[in-house]
């Protein structure tokens, strides 16, 4: 008769316990439960344009726009405590931008979209300097507002082209040069904005969402660290507006369509807020969703409306979440 007792032994422990802020590897398994996940979503985003379609080429560039539209929502809002409806604002800014830089100045794309993106960000941070002492849905609001002011400025003095808009952007050099820029800026600044949220810095931005006001009884300027990180998410919406316009050749008004600040906060959800790397998955979700739902017209906000209610009701963590929880928690049977 075999007397052994099992139990359940989860695989991580051990290696949770010595990497958990020291990456003291022990052997080639732990090598590889660390890295592997990082390895799946970088050469596997490296990879797509060699394996899709033309045609789904220019929607993974889309994809990696909204991406960088989602990454900066979750920055601001789960690490820093401000919910911004500005990624429209963020993406028109850094667009025209782009634009007038190219069609004005002459300069290459691959001089505008920096240009644009750093002075996107200060333009974009110095207009929304007096509303960072708001909080939650004042924020927001403010933030919304933006682009629909902007929109009707544009149209009602008929500057930057009014309605017509700019044309004659120069395009990228070619498919692949954009396809792996535009892969390449997502795929640096979300593990940037990963390592930025464990620094010091990122403790501050924690703290400030948690208690502002601990935060200023230390001597420290909140708005000063608020500024950083509008700065930091409005950049990134203006890069993804730069490219945006030399993708399209284009810049007009429906830059500051409102679809580019709500699919990025449909994204977090369904991806996973806090994890950074899930907003990317939510984009790479709903993004080619939208695509093969196009046939259906407006039709297709329904079906926007039904994924949300069914990930809120029946997945509130996100995908991300979810799955990382799943992945800490493998477990296996072992003899005692």
């Amino acid at each position: 008769m075999n007397n052994e007792q099992r139990r359940k032994e989860r695989l991580d422990r051990g290696i949770k316990v010595r990497t958990d802020g020291l990456y003291a590897i022990m052997s080639l398994r732990e090598l590889c439960y660390l890295t592997v996940p990082r390895l799946v979503l970088i050469v596997g985003m490296l990879l797509l344009p060699l394996i899709m379609p033309m045609y789904w080429q220019r929607v993974i560039s889309y994809v990696c726009i909204y991406s960088l539209l989602a990454l900066g929502f979750d920055f601001l809002a789960h690490f820093v405590g401000l919910v911004s409806l500005g990624g429209a604002f963020f993406i028109g800014v850094g667009g025209y931008l782009a634009a007038i830089l190219n069609t004005f100045w002459g300069f290459p794309p691959l001089v505008t979209i920096p240009i644009a993106t750093l002075l996107g960000g200060a333009i974009c941070t110095l207009l929304l300097l007096p509303c960072l002492p708001l909080r939650g849905v004042y924020f927001a609001i403010v933030t919304l507002m933006y682009p629909l002011v902007l929109m009707r400025i544009i149209e009602a003095l008929n500057i930057l082209g009014g309605t017509d808009g700019i044309m004659g952007v120069a395009s990228f050099p070619n498919r692949w040069i954009e396809q792996y820029f535009v892969i390449v800026m997502v795929l640096l600044f979300l593990f940037g904005l990963r390592r930025l949220v464990n620094l010091d810095i990122g403790l501050v931005f924690r703290a400030v969402k948690d208690n502002d006001q601990a935060v200023r009884a230390s001597g420290m300027n909140i708005t000063f660290y608020k500024a950083i990180a509008v700065f930091v998410a409005s950049a990134l919406g203006c890069l993804g507006g730069a490219c945006l316009v030399h993708i399209y050749m284009w810049s007009g008004i429906s830059l500051f369509a409102l679809d580019f600040s709500i699919l990025p906060i449909a994204a977090t959800v369904i991806g996973g807020a806090g994890t950074v790397v899930g907003p990317v998955l939510g984009c790479f979700i709903l993004v080619p969703i939208s695509e093969l739902l196009r046939a259906f017209g407006t039709l297709r906000i329904v079906f926007y409306c039904l994924i949300l209610v069914a990930f809120i009701v029946f997945r509130s963590e996100g995908i991300m979440v979810y799955g990382q929880r799943k992945y800490h928690q493998f477990e296996r049977w072992v003899t005692i």
